[in-house]
């Protein structure tokens, strides 16, 4: 059962990811759980505060599941499982997802560096799975491919045009074809050339 603080947060992100963190008022965000605009800030202080717990239990949740998956599991399942999680976590939250992507930078300064500590270190347990599968990917190799598998598995608000358990297998399979085929010894770029 989630506690009132969630419901608004929830709400919060679908009115967010639909209107913008600039098109919402406080009101709206009351009626979508039932109260008076004025009533949630007996819960958070001001909207700005909603979108920093937001966006700072997004980063929370995801450096905990990462962490989690790389501890429980043997080292060459770890990247598989990352993908897995990732994957689930962006077709459960779509809203959450777009307000992460597109009002991060409505975040207060401190708010922001929180934010983005957090996110550094998510990235951090991917680049080492991705090395883990092959140590001679360098660094700034497996950085870039974490970034890129986390911009084609976060692309699901824009593309639900399967069902879920579709859109889920195609996005393994693709997350994980493009991370087979990273490779310090050879260009990973395409060639434009016809």
């Amino acid at each position: 059962m989630s506690t009132r603080r969630e419901q608004i947060l929830a709400a919060a992100a679908e009115l967010f990811a639909r209107h913008g963190f600039h098109g919402v008022g406080i009101d709206e965000i009351g009626a979508a759980v039932g109260v008076s605009g004025p009533a949630l800030y007996r819960h958070f202080r001001s909207k700005d505060a909603m979108l920093g717990e937001m966006l700072t239990s997004i980063s929370e949740v995801l450096l905990a599941g990462g962490q989690e998956r790389r501890d429980a599991s043997a080292p060459a399942d770890v990247l598989a499982e990352l993908v897995r999680f990732q994957v689930d976590f962006a077709l459960d939250n779509p809203a959450l997802i777009t307000v992460q992507e597109r009002d991060l930078g409505n975040l207060t300064e401190p708010g922001r560096r929180r934010v983005r500590a957090l996110q550094r270190r998510y990235v951090e347990v991917w680049v080492q799975a991705i090395r883990d599968t092959d140590p001679a990917i360098d660094e700034p190799t497996a950085r870039a491919a974490a970034h890129a598998v986390f911009g084609l598995i976060n692309s699901t608000p824009y593309s639900r045009h399967l069902g879920r358990g579709g859109m889920a297998t195609m996005l393994r399979e693709m997350a994980l074809g493009a991370l087979a085929r990273t490779r310090a010894d050879k260009p990973t770029g395409l060639s434009t050339a016809s």
